[in-house]
């Protein structure tokens, strides 16, 4: 299966970093080989920090994005 995109809830959210950086490098590989497009949920500033683009909600208003 090659998914056009994958959506994702806190993906590394209840995982020690060790898992949390392996579930990272696997999202980070389908996107780069697979040319998967990746929608994340995040709180995780590691997670977000890899993403080319990024959006900033509060109060369910978005309040950055870039």
């Amino acid at each position: 299966m090659k998914p056009a995109v994958l959506l994702a809830d806190e993906p590394t959210g209840n995982l020690d970093s060790a898992n949390g950086r392996h579930v990272l490098e696997l999202l980070i590989r389908l996107n780069k080989e697979e040319g998967t497009t990746l929608v994340l949920v995040t709180h995780d500033e590691l997670l977000a920090s890899h993403a080319e683009r990024k959006i900033l909600l509060r109060d369910g208003r978005i309040v950055e994005d870039g």
